[in-house]
């Protein structure tokens, strides 16, 4: 079987999983995705996990699995709910999945297993000191690793500048809600990324999300003393990290 692992991406809007080999960071199945049921129930999200093994065809408990999911999450509870149902905060998200899927699972903020991919396979590889991983979408995710290691639960995104939640100043949803040129989104970013700069003294920035394609529109346009560059793992990467983290937890 190798080292393999299912990866499970929960969203606001799509859940998607693949089978993934974790010595590689790379996708060994199709990607298959579905809706996310309406109201983001508990119930109703781990039974249409269970249904995404079924088409991926992964019927051997062997295969661990990982859910990168929108909340934080501490000890296997998540401790919040961001576009999913009120229901998940303070819930034993591990256990709920343990039992839906009748196999080892393990749940991960979504942005820190974007970022684990990133480190592990990805622009962070063999990187040292402080490494911040934001994840530009709706929302900004942000994971933090030192020397590699993760830092779990950073909610960095939510910085308070110029008195306001800044995610929503210089998310890439701002920009395309405001209909904002890159020049103008990139004055945001600078602001965002200068005020991290100062407080945390990082040595490398990854920007991920999808607008990351587009990086030479943006990035060039940012001065800062922090080298700062494109993720690599691209869509995959929650599917990646959370397959990798659940991997690693089986072999612990």
């Amino acid at each position: 079987m190798g080292k393999k692992a299912v990866g499970i991406d929960v969203g606001g809007t799509g859940i998607k999983a693949a089978v993934v080999d974790t010595n590689k960071g790379e996708l060994v199945s199709d990607r298959v995705r579905v809706e996310t049921p309406e109201g983001g129930e508990p119930e109703a999200i781990a039974n249409t996990c269970k249904e995404l093994l079924t088409q991926l065809g992964v019927s051997h408990k062997n295969y661990p699995v990982g859910i990168c999911f929108p909340a934080v999450v501490k000890h296997g509870y998540t401790q919040s709910a961001a576009n999913v149902s009120k229901r998940w905060i303070g819930l034993n998200a591990d256990e709920l999945f343990d039992k839906t899927l009748d196999r080892h699972t393990h749940v991960i903020n979504d942005a820190d297993a974007a970022g684990l991919a990133e480190i592990k396979f990805g622009a962070g590889k063999g990187s040292h000191g402080l490494t911040i991983m934001t994840t530009l979408g709706t929302g900004i995710g942000t994971a933090l690793f030192y020397n590699g290691v993760l830092i779990p639960n950073a909610e960095l995104g939510h910085l308070e500048i110029e008195g306001v939640d800044y995610e929503t100043k210089a998310a890439y949803s701002a920009m395309e809600r405001e209909d904002l040129s890159f020049e103008v989104w990139a004055q945001r970013l600078q602001k965002y990324y200068s005020t991290l700069e100062r407080l945390l003294v990082p040595d490398l920035f990854i920007v991920g999300g999808g607008i990351s394609k587009n990086h030479e529109k943006f990035l060039p346009l940012l001065d800062l003393k922090t080298k700062i560059v494109p993720a690599t793992t691209k869509n995959s990467a929650g599917i990646i990290g959370a397959a990798a983290l659940a991997y690693a937890s089986i072999e612990d």
